[in-house]
């Protein structure tokens, strides 16, 4: 599973990292994913500390908790201006929103060391927390301007329908000749997770985790473990249901599916039966977009899911609950991605005034 991977990869983090960020980890109940990411910011804060002459020692994993407590807010301030400065793998400077990433990982490790953290009596390691004297960068883009681009790569309305279809019936006339035979094997399977995707707006990683027992396609519900491990049911669009059947009759036959295979969208590796991985529909979805026209990631999907509920219902917490979000402060975006009631306000003003003049 796609969990297994990032275990994996915590471990190796963790065994270059001091003792007291290990008891971190054990302290904290973060996801996988969110758990990996932040070992890696704290990794990267450890490195410019050793090569800015902050803290001098050979390994990160020799550094002494007692740095972190002396380090001034100053400190902190050159290290988010170095982040600005530095690019990123794609050859850009990293954004406010990855520079932010770095920020919550620091504020987190310095929660458990200043508040969490239980040694010495039942005492934290310090109290002075740095990071409460650090904000978050401010993304200068509006939520117009965002929900405006967010808007130009959704597959909203009838445009998610024409992407089915295009798979459905016109992409062998687009691909390479060689990747029919896949495309003919995988086909149903394909359409089934698009279709589960825009069905109920599921990350991409809790789509590769549903297992057999996880859809009731007759009460239209999917049980999903969500980030930090919360189990939560939600209900499918009626229009997607008819996708995973398709994909549900054909898929043991297909895949050579026995009982010890409980994941419900499978594939086939090297003559093995497996759990397709959220890296594989990634690129299952890139794939069918960019011949399609119009290339967009799994995460764009469950945009398009929330941007339609909100205009059908008008209600945050709906939407919230839907994405398995704790709070509407993640659904501001989508209020702002139909703009016709702006529109509309305006063009009442206007008139208003014509009125009066």
């Amino acid at each position: 599973m796609e969990a297994d991977k990032y275990l994996k990869l915590i471990q190796e983090e963790l065994s270059n990292l001091p003792d007291y960020v290990n008891e971190y980890y054990l302290g904290t109940n973060h996801a996988v994913t969110t758990t990996y990411q932040y070992l890696t910011e704290i990794r990267r804060f450890f490195d410019w500390l050793r090569s800015s002459g902050l803290v001098n020692v050979d390994s990160n994993k020799e550094l002494p908790v007692e740095a972190l407590a002396k380090l001034r807010r100053n400190d902190i301030m050159l290290y988010i201006d170095y982040l600005q400065h530095t690019t990123n793998a794609q050859g850009r400077l990293n954004s406010p929103t990855s520079i932010n990433r770095s920020i919550n990982a620091l504020r987190s490790l310095y929660k458990y060391l200043t508040v969490t953290a239980d040694i010495n009596d039942g005492e934290p390691y310090f109290y002075r927390n740095v990071m409460l004297k650090i904000d978050s960068l401010n993304d200068t883009k509006t939520l117009n301007y965002r929900a405006h681009t967010l808007a130009s790569h959704m597959y909203r309305g009838q445009m998610k329908f024409d992407f089915i279809d295009f798979i459905e019936n016109e992409y062998p006339n687009k691909c390479d000749k060689r990747a029919i035979p896949a495309y003919k094997v995988n086909k149903e399977r394909d359409i089934a997770i698009i279709a589960l995707i825009l069905g109920t707006g599921v990350r991409v990683s809790e789509a590769a985790n549903v297992n057999l027992g996880d859809l009731n396609l007759k009460q239209a519900l999917l049980d999903v473990t969500r980030k930090g491990g919360q189990r939560d049911s939600v209900p499918i669009a009626p229009w997607a249901i008819q996708y995973i059947q398709a994909y549900q009759s054909i898929r043991a036959q297909r895949y050579h599916a026995l009982k010890k295979d409980t994941a419900f969208f499978l594939t086939i590796y090297h003559k093995e039966t497996r759990r397709m991985t959220a890296n594989a529909i990634e690129k299952m979805v890139k794939k069918y977009s960019t011949a399609f026209g119009h290339p967009l990631t799994p995460h764009k999907l469950r945009h398009t899911l929330a941007s339609e509920m909100y205009e059908v219902t008008k209600d945050q917490v709906l939407v919230a609950q839907q994405l398995g979000q704790k709070g509407t402060s993640a659904t501001d975006l989508y209020t702002h991605v139909d703009q016709k009631q702006q529109r509309k306000a305006l063009d009442q003003i206007s008139k208003s005034s014509d009125k009066e003049s």
